[in-house]
């Protein structure tokens, strides 16, 4: 007989159109088994296996089960997160009530920059004299169809900004940005507030109005909440504070938690933020004072100047001085900030950042990547990052309640160790129908055990039949002098041979350029876009409703496009993305697995090149009838002793090193596509 949650998944199927998928019924009985033995659970559920029902149908079933309880989903980005509650959680929770007749309740939870700030609506500066004539929405659109100027066009949108977050507040709202009139983000910030320069629903004046705390009620309220990556290591961070209790919860897009908390950990400092804060409190400090705070803007200029675009591990360095410096200016700054007036606490608040991030970097210390970072039109400024969240992960995280993590992209090198074990779950933890997998050893589990369990539940896509793996083995290792003339004469043949309908992956914009320069030339008759061409959406849009037409770029392209069909036969990788030897962060994460005795190399590059490159080349099959061929310009990932790794990182496709193989199969499916629209 069917368990409840296999009802509510089979009726969610149904009222989406879909059918029956082996994959994701068996992912659903593994997650109804974690949740109710306890654990952990990593599935991998490949592009087209509908995972988010598959989690979606037992959270349903637990809640209605179990009065009280909740569950909490956390994924990637806020888009994903809107995608999830728009769509799939309407269908699941409307199946769930059909077989239970029960409904359960739901709500979405961001990050506080996310909701307007009543104090910064009502007590900043004063509103546009238009607003008394018509609505600031409409003049904001009168302006923006008169091709007006930035400024005239900001203040019109700041202004219907405060007249929505009004109506918002009569009529019981949110306020949340992704309901909010259309706008810029120079317009969103002057009327938001970051976490730091909130005062507090006790100290605000609009404390008792405040959207934040609205929201946070709502999801006290709620069986279900969904929230994001940042806000769920914020939450981690700050001790529980930032989420409602729940007694289970769910990872989505889990190959990208540890960079999402990676980020929302890292701290930043720069002299134009420096000289923004001081400029805010000017107006309550002594002339010295300012002049001080202002000054060490400065200093801090030229110590970033003076300093290697590396990492900073010694104090004794001038910049180290200057951010002694920083942090006990903005130590005095604090204290003589102490007034009671709304403004001067959010100035206030501004100069605490100051001092809590130039403390930290001062500190160095070896749990710590500090580095200097440069743009080309930013300058130069300085990052922190924690080493390693894995213990912050497993103690702040797994260990509250038993999880569920999932995504398309688990298994590297054939198993799921590497990708645990950033998450802070140990190989020697890992149990396969209820016994250990291995015996503890001196990386093993001590008294505090996550046990947990991996599953791969496939792909509806037959991968092997779909898709071929060319790797240009005859080619010469890329260097680092950008692509080289055999590997672009490569890119020219395959677009050649698939005319057109080509997504090329590049380790870099100088390659993604040079390649479509090269092919410009080449193949003068063919539409090359490239990346920078214009806006990502619009180029990305051009290379669906153009199929013969070729889309070139870089990391943005690699992860979160979805390109079914004839438009897409043919995927290029120039080369395997292994992380830059300049990279901080990642290479003192690998000197710090190989100071401990491990293999810095595999456990850092070599997982990041791998999950990469199962992502990049993920873009090929997206549907049971696309057919093509991911082409590898590196011979590396077959002549390589890591290239074996890499390989059974990427889907199952049958696997070539013979060019003409590749080029015949490419110029038989562009006859396919041409013959399929001329009928």
């Amino acid at each position: 007989m069917p368990s409840r949650s296999s009802e509510i998944l089979a009726a969610a199927v149904a009222a989406i159109g879909g059918a029956p998928r082996a994959g994701q019924e068996q992912m659903a009985e593994a997650v109804e088994r974690t949740f109710a033995g306890g654990g952990h659970l990593l599935v991998q559920a490949g592009t087209g296996t509908g995972k988010s029902l598959g989690y979606l149908a037992p959270a349903l079933d637990h809640v209605i089960r179990r009065s009280g309880s909740r569950v909490v989903i956390a994924t990637a980005t806020l888009a994903l997160q809107a995608q999830l509650a728009g769509s799939d959680i309407p269908a699941a929770v409307a199946a769930a009530e059909k077989v239970t007749g029960r409904r359960v309740t739901t709500a979405v939870l961001k990050g506080r920059s996310n909701y307007i700030c009543l104090l910064r609506v009502r007590d900043g500066s004063g509103e546009d004299p238009q607003a008394t004539l018509m609505g600031g929405e409409e003049i904001a659109k009168s302006l923006r169809a008169a091709g007006s100027d930035a400024t005239s066009v900001l203040g019109a949108e700041v202004v219907a900004l405060r007249e929505w977050a009004d109506s918002q507040a009569a009529d019981g709202g949110l306020a949340d940005r992704d309901h909010a009139p259309s706008h810029t983000p120079a317009a969103w910030a002057q009327v938001s507030v970051p976490v730091r320069e909130c005062l507090g629903a006790t100290t605000c004046p609009y404390g008792a109005e405040c959207f934040v705390e609205k929201s946070r009620e709502v999801a006290r309220a709620s069986d279900l909440v969904v929230t994001n990556h940042a806000l769920l290591a914020i939450d981690a961070m700050h001790g529980g504070t930032a989420l409602p209790e729940h007694d289970l919860l769910v990872i989505d897009e889990a190959h990208e938690l540890v960079a999402r908390v990676t980020g929302a950990a890292s701290v930043e400092l720069s002299p134009q933020q420096i000289e923004r804060v001081a400029k805010r409190c000017l107006s309550w400090l002594d002339d010295d004072l300012a002049l001080e705070f202002l000054n060490v803007a400065d200093d801090l200029q030229v110590a970033l100047d003076a300093a290697p675009l590396d990492r900073i591990e010694d104090p004794s360095t001038e910049l180290g001085a200057v951010l002694s410096l920083i942090r006990d200016v903005a130590r005095r700054v604090g204290s003589a900030m102490a007034g009671e007036d709304p403004e001067q606490k959010q100035a206030a608040a501004a100069a605490k950042e100051i001092l809590d991030v130039s403390t930290q970097m001062a500190a160095m210390k070896p749990t710590d990547v500090l580095w200097v970072s440069e743009r080309e039109r930013i300058g130069r400024w300085l990052v922190l990052a924690p080493l390693d969240v894995a213990m912050m992960l497993r103690d702040r995280v797994l260990a509250r309640t038993p999880t569920v993590l999932t995504s398309a992209t688990l298994k590297l090198g054939g198993d799921f160790d590497a990708v645990a074990s950033t998450l802070g779950l140990w190989r020697t933890e890992r149990v396969a129908d209820g016994v250990p997998v291995a015996k503890p050893d001196a990386d093993g589990a001590d008294g505090d055990a996550q046990p947990w369990t991996g599953l791969d539940v496939g792909s509806p896509f037959d991968y092997a039949t779909q898709g071929i793996l060319y790797v240009a083995d005859t080619l010469p290792n890329p260097g680092r002098d950008g692509i080289g003339p055999e590997a672009l004469k490569e890119v020219a043949e395959l677009l050649w041979a698939a005319e057109g309908r080509v997504l090329g992956l590049f380790a870099s914009q100088r390659n993604a350029e040079a390649a479509a320069r090269h092919c410009r030339a080449e193949l003068p008759g063919r539409t090359v876009l490239c990346q920078g061409d214009a806006q990502l959406s619009e180029l990305t849009r051009r290379f669906v409703d153009e199929p013969e037409t070729a889309l070139f770029g870089t990391l943005s392209l690699w992860q979160g496009v979805d390109i079914p069909g004839d438009t897409c036969v043919c995927v290029i990788i120039d080369k395997i993305p292994f992380p830059r030897p300049d990279e901080p962060l990642l290479q003192a994460r690998q000197r710090a697995v190989a100071e401990a005795g491990g293999n810095g190399f595999m456990a850092v590059a070599a997982t990041h090149a791998a999950l990469l490159l199962a992502q990049g080349s993920g873009r090929l099959i997206r549907r049971t009838t696309d057919r093509g061929v991911v082409a590898v310009l590196d011979p590396r990932l077959k002549r390589a002793r890591y290239g074996s790794y890499l390989r059974a990182s990427m889907p199952g496709f049958w696997q070539t090193t013979d060019r003409e193989v590749a080029i015949s199969a490419l110029r038989r499916l562009a006859a396919s596509a041409k013959d399929a629209v001329s009928s």
